[in-house]
């Protein structure tokens, strides 16, 4: 397996380096400001995916998730050789100016745009040429859509179950962008809007007005409703935000 990986390995530098040769190289980013970049401006973490040209097949299907923690996971597949996906992980680094990242292992190097990965020659420079528009991976988006969400924490504090009336929860119906949901006690309802990157806005919110006994989840969540404007989705998790500041709420996502 060592030895597959290592000759993987070195076809694709070869690729890389050959079709580099070809193409005119551009610097990636110079002069980046260090205090808005990609690291700290973006939602880079996820899984991104692409087909990225090959020497002698018709490409090499990259699916690469990177973490929050800096770690990551990349399956490849050689077109027309076989169903075979080898799998490897490993740890990432960010440049000074937080722009491009390097798999630890493989020494490939990525600039780190807007819900792209832009695979950079072994020097750390932008492909361009007839074939730049093939050096990219394009985040893959799971929608947040038509699922139940059971609210988990609520400004930093843990929803504990059995504290509500009700279980509280959100979904976001596709038919009119209605949005239904659940405090605890009271059922609410109102539109939302989603656009990139990652942006989303809830409006019209109205609701029933029967008291409980515990309302501070429900107030919670009704503020939050009313104040995020960015959420990030990771797996079956779904975080609100405002202005990228601490997360107002957490949710888990659930079969109902």
């Amino acid at each position: 397996m060592k030895h597959l990986k290592w000759t993987i390995y070195c076809m694709m530098a070869v690729t890389v380096a050959a079709t580099s040769c070809q193409t005119k190289r551009t610097a990636s980013n110079p002069g980046a400001d260090p205090a808005h970049n990609s690291q700290n401006s973006l939602d880079w973490s996820g899984t991104y995916q692409g087909t990225l040209p090959c020497a002698d097949c018709p490409g090499i299907r990259y699916v690469l998730t990177l973490n929050e923690d800096n770690s990551y996971q990349l399956k490849t597949q050689y077109l027309e050789r076989g169903d075979s996906v080898f799998t490897e992980s490993g740890n990432f680094t960010w440049n000074e100016n937080g722009n491009q990242i390097t798999l630890a292992d493989r020494g490939e190097k990525f600039q780190v745009g807007e819900n792209r990965l832009f695979h950079l020659d072994m020097e750390g420079n932008r492909i361009t040429g007839d074939l730049a528009e093939h050096y990219i991976l394009s985040k893959a988006t799971a929608t947040i859509t038509g699922r139940y969400w059971k609210l988990v924490e609520i400004q930093g504090k843990a929803v504990v179950d059995g504290t509500t009336q009700k279980e509280p929860y959100i979904r976001l119906n596709t038919e009119e962008n209605r949005v239904e949901a659940n405090g605890g006690c009271n059922g609410m309802g109102g539109t939302y809007e989603l656009s990139d990157p990652n942006r989303i806005k809830f409006s019209q919110l109205i609701g029933t007005m029967m008291a409980c006994e515990n309302m501070e989840v429900e107030n919670g969540l009704r503020r939050a409703l009313e104040s995020a404007d960015s959420y990030h989705l990771q797996g079956d998790t779904l975080q609100l935000f405002r202005a990228r500041m601490a997360p107002l709420a957490r949710f888990v996502a659930v079969e109902k």
